[in-house]
């Protein structure tokens, strides 16, 4: 799997396939985008090492869900507001955080994700999904 198969008008969401939080997160947009603009990938497959190296990210240390657009990978509280920008409905007024500094952003960010695992929990194995939903996850 490489940046150039994806259409440019679709988004790739590389995500902690073992983390409650990060999981709730890709159902949550997934079931907010009927127009099927994000494709999905764990942070722990071998498409979702592939694409964090194809971006410049490094594949062993990444502690973030990662955004790419286009051949440009995103992170932290980034990924976040870009997403909410692409939905539909009003989702694209969290965009108005852009003003708050994102070193501040990122340390919000950041202390969630330290803690993710002990406040919202950990699978043991990466979510399998749905024959539905299939065709929107990349590995």
């Amino acid at each position: 799997m490489d940046l150039s198969s994806i259409p440019s008008n679709q988004s790739i969401i590389l995500f902690d396939g073992v983390c409650n939080l990060c999981n709730g997160f890709v159902q949550f947009i997934i079931q907010r985008d009927p127009k099927r603009r994000f494709r999905y990938a764990s942070l722990q497959s071998e498409t979702g090492q592939s694409l964090l190296r194809e971006v410049g990210l490094p594949a062993d240390e990444i502690n973030t869900v990662v955004l790419i657009e286009g051949k440009k990978g995103y992170t932290h509280s980034d990924v976040a507001l870009r997403v909410a920008r692409r939905m539909g409905g009003l989702w694209p007024v969290f965009t108005v955080f852009y003003v708050i500094p994102r070193p501040v952003r990122n340390a919000v960010y950041n202390w969630v994700a330290r803690n993710r695992y002990r406040w919202f929990g950990k699978r043991e194995a990466c979510m399998v999904p749905t024959p539905e939903l299939k065709s929107l996850f990349l590995d």
